[in-house]
């Protein structure tokens, strides 16, 4: 069984960085998908970024030049780093894995940039 499991969140000033963190855990291929999307109150999920197993990454135009999407598939984590925050950026950060065919969330981690 694959568990995900988001960490990093927090509060944060306009400007400031953040990183959160993607584990994941159970039998996972090396050959997967993650994307970080976000939901913020009253709105759609949102996909933010994605990355591939050949670290092809993908970002959504609010963040690009701001998040850097990676991962260390030893460690069978994924990482966004994010960076010149905004408070449009204040969301339910969810992180999602997909491979053989399945999806599997994490239960988000909370990014709240305001001064």
């Amino acid at each position: 069984q694959v568990h995900v499991v988001e960490s990093g969140g927090g509060l944060v000033q306009p400007g400031g960085s953040l990183r959160l963190s993607c584990a994941a855990s159970g039998t996972i291929s090396t050959w997967y998908v993650v994307g970080w999307y976000r939901q913020a109150p009253g709105t759609q999920r949102e996909l933010v970024a994605t990355i591939t197993s050949t670290e092809t990454t993908t970002y959504v135009n609010s963040v690009k030049g701001r998040f850097t999407i990676s991962r260390d598939n030893a460690k069978k984590m994924v990482y966004l780093q994010m960076k010149s925050l905004k408070p449009e950026d204040t969301a339910v950060y969810y992180c999602n894995l997909m491979t053989g065919g399945s999806n599997y969330w994490g239960q988000g981690t909370q990014v709240t940039v305001s001064s």
